[in-house]
């Protein structure tokens, strides 16, 4: 969601050893470009290489310990919604470098930059606490990944430019400089996914009685408890 991605927190795959340079410079329509590649004119960034990571850099130092911090509640919420915790892990990276204060100038706010209209529909009451904040970040990255059959890179394009934008382009990647960008970031840092199943615990009352049944298949309504992901 962090619309200013490649103004603010600037994340760049760099195909060098960890010495590598990020360069920036401003395009004919007035935004800030951030590429790992030289240009006339373009201007030399302080960068910090980013931890667990072989490739990636950013210019905003992020050391590992304060990842750590937030580690619990990321798999547990991960866990709750059937979502991959390198994942999820990689999206706060990318999204604030875990920076649980973090704000974009369009109003994204906090470790996984939750947009007005999320955190109003997640009930959040406040974005900078970080439970709230990746609660409502994960279940909605969820809806995106049920929205688009689990397939991670349209979940995350849509992370980034609203689904919307992603069925405007035939359910692909939108052809925008910083989503193209944001996309490979996060699943480089991520790792390859691998195939998941959830089975999903439904109770019943049926004729005053509880009935519980199991199935892999997520429940169109109705409660429902997700026992196991593989």
């Amino acid at each position: 969601m962090l619309r200013t991605l490649l103004a603010t927190l600037c994340l760049g795959l760099v195909a060098e050893p960890a010495g590598a340079q990020i360069y920036s410079w401003r395009d004919a329509g007035g935004n800030l470009v951030v590429s790992d590649r030289a240009r006339e004119g373009a201007v030399v960034m302080p960068s910090y290489p980013v931890s667990e990571t072989a490739t990636v850099r950013a210019t905003r130092s992020a050391p590992a310990e304060r990842s750590k911090v937030y580690d619990d509640v990321v798999v547990e919420h991960a866990r709750l919604n059937g979502v991959r915790a390198d994942l999820v892990r990689a999206v706060v990276q990318v999204e604030s470098a875990f920076n649980p204060l973090a704000r974009s100038p369009k109003g994204a706010l906090g470790l996984m930059q939750l947009m007005p209209a999320i955190i109003r529909e997640f009930g959040v009451r406040n974005p900078f606490n970080p439970a709230e904040n990746v609660r409502a970040g994960v279940a909605y990255l969820r809806r995106l990944l049920d929205r688009y059959q689990n397939n991670e890179t349209l979940a995350l394009a849509a992370y980034n430019a609203g689904p919307r934008a992603v069925d405007n382009y035939g359910q692909n990647i939108p052809p925008y400089r910083e989503t193209r960008r944001y996309v490979a970031l996060v699943n480089q840092m991520a790792g390859p996914s691998v195939p998941v199943t959830r089975i999903f615990k439904i109770t019943e009352i049926v004729d005053g009685l509880p009935i519980v049944r199991y199935t892999n298949q997520r429940p169109a309504s109705g409660t429902y408890e997700v026992l196991a992901t593989r």
